[in-house]
């Protein structure tokens, strides 16, 4: 009896430790990722508020480049909508652009038909950021969107021939996309009906 005790208390020990190990062994390799990431972003001179500073400012000069309506779309949706260059930018909603592009920060520029909502084509480029010394391959959220913008609108022609192209779905999810362009009509709607409200109370 007196031995079973200590067998018995060994066993469980033993237990207990495969049980254990594994839970062990991955925080100890996620502590190893965590000190590894914090050493390279010591060597990079990686700086989380000077990323948030470059955030802000890549904001007010994406704000100060675009129009109200469009940095409103930006600031409350996430996205840019850029009308193909068939259409003027006289020309109202009624004018029925072909196609329009969906800008994202940092992700393809997708090509859709506003009257169906079908998705035509993911266009890939990159602007990567090549200031010193702090460089890196992204450039802030809106300093990417801003550059997809001014390339859109200045040579659709050319930004389009230069990107890879691909069919829907390959980067973005398209339900993803339907969603957002689903908030894009639900977002225009509530404007055009804010819109005419101000105007009968005035």
């Amino acid at each position: 009896m007196a031995l079973a005790l200590p067998t018995g208390a060994l066993v469980l020990l033993a237990l207990l430790w495969e049980l254990a190990r594994p839970r062990l062994r991955a925080t100890l390799a996620a502590r190893k990722v965590r000190s590894a990431d914090r050493e390279r972003s010591t060597e990079l001179g990686y700086d989380r508020g000077r990323e948030l500073r470059a955030e802000q400012r890549a904001r007010a000069l994406l704000a100060s480049c675009i129009d109200d309506e469009d940095w409103a779309m930006y600031r409350d949706l996430g996205f840019l909508r850029v009308w193909g260059s068939a259409r003027h930018a006289t020309d109202g909603p009624a004018a029925g652009a072909p196609y329009a592009y969906l800008i994202y920060p940092h992700r393809p520029i997708v090509a859709y038909l506003p009257q169906t909502g079908a998705l035509l084509n993911e266009y890939c480029v990159a602007f990567p950021d090549l200031s010193k010394p702090y460089g890196s391959a992204r450039l802030p959220d809106s300093d990417d969107v801003l550059a997809k913008w001014m390339a859109l609108t200045a040579d659709e022609r050319r930004l389009i021939s230069d990107a890879n192209m691909h069919l829907p779905g390959r980067q973005i999810d398209p339900d993803t996309v339907r969603r957002d362009l689903l908030r894009l009509a639900r977002w225009e709607r509530e404007r055009l009906a804010h819109g005419a409200d101000s105007v009968r109370a005035a």
